[in-house]
């Protein structure tokens, strides 16, 4: 039972294309309205794709991380001035004339690292401990940073309820990630096998349930038109060229190896664009809503797309995973 299992979470886990792209053509069709029980059993299913991500993760290499954190500040610093840099141009050059849309994409640029890059990286044999360090010091600094960033390109102060967010993101993130590394670290490292079968296959239907509710959320704010065509186009920009920017990134890290790169692109390609539609949605008028909401369609799919593209890659070479893992060409 356990093999089959195991067979099973294997088989999806090199379908996650498919598995996402459905689950957002389901929330798409079906628009289930949003409700406190949804946004709440939406947290739980983060925090358990969390855990069974750490089980497989050493606490040892997590406090190694966070004692020599160059790494995710590297990543953060790429987060929160890079990308807001490529939002501001695209915004400047595409929308000179609608101040909401060159808002909208501003705040899509400066939201938090999304819970499920950590998820994605451990899907592609990513170095999770970096992943899990770059969401958590985004937690501790988003805070401070986005007070300072909205009066910069509002020109006023927006008070957000950041206490809620961080709480949020400890009960998401923080707890869950810290009692799974101390479970493989207390087991010897055996609850990984649990993360490989059971834990892996229900964490998969997690994300499923998750990119399912969000498509479904976003779903009404959407309205065909030529200009969310063009829209719809410079958010697919933004979220090639964010996933590029974590991949361009880790090509400055010393002796980079291929599982710090995929921690790169996915922490710095992934973002909380639910927590960003909820201060679109609270603080801004409904336009800046918009670029927000396209993010989110695009966010998923490409992050299955990109292990294609590096196994493309690496069969062209006519490099081995294993040679692959060991190191980036």
């Amino acid at each position: 039972m356990k093999i089959e299992i195991a067979a099973i979470n294997n088989w999806l886990g090199k379908r996650m294309f498919l598995v996402v792209v459905t689950a957002l053509i389901l929330g798409f069709l079906m628009r289930v309205p949003d409700s406190p029980f949804i946004r709440d059993l939406l947290v739980v299913l983060f925090a358990y794709m969390t855990f069974v991500t750490a089980l497989s993760t050493s606490l040892k290499s997590f406090i190694q991380v966070m004692g020599k954190p160059w790494i995710p500040l590297w990543v953060i610093l790429l987060i929160h001035i890079m990308t807001p840099l490529t939002a501001w141009f695209l915004g400047n050059l595409l929308y000179a004339d609608s101040p909401e849309m060159q808002l909208g994409l501003l705040v899509a640029a400066a939201i938090p690292v999304g819970v499920t890059s950590v998820m994605w990286t451990a899907l592609t044999q990513g170095n999770v401990s970096i992943s899990l360090v770059a969401v958590t010091l985004d937690t501790l600094i988003v805070p401070a940073l986005l007070p300072v960033y909205y009066k910069i390109i509002v020109g006023q102060a927006v008070m957000i309820n950041y206490t809620s967010l961080i709480i949020q993101l400890v009960l998401m993130v923080t707890i869950p990630s810290i009692l799974g590394m101390v479970l493989n670290d207390w087991t010897g490292g055996k609850t990984a096998a649990f993360a490989k079968g059971i834990g892996g296959l229900t964490s998969k239907l997690a994300l499923f349930v998750v990119i399912f509710f969000n498509g479904a959320f976003v779903s009404p704010a959407i309205h065909m038109s030529w200009d969310i065509i063009q829209m719809t186009a410079v958010a697919l920009i933004m979220v090639v060229s964010a996933y590029a920017l974590g991949y361009v990134g880790s090509l400055c890290v010393p002796n980079r190896s291929r599982d710090i790169t995929m921690a790169m692109i996915y922490s710095v390609g992934m973002r909380n664009a639910t927590c960003g539609l909820v201060i679109a949605v609270t603080y801004f008028p409904p336009a800046v809503a918009v670029p927000i909401a396209l993010l989110m369609l695009f966010q998923q799919p490409i992050a299955a797309i990109i292990p294609n593209i590096f196994k493309y890659l690496d069969e062209k070479r006519n490099i081995s995973p294993q040679g692959a893992t060991a190191r980036v060409k």
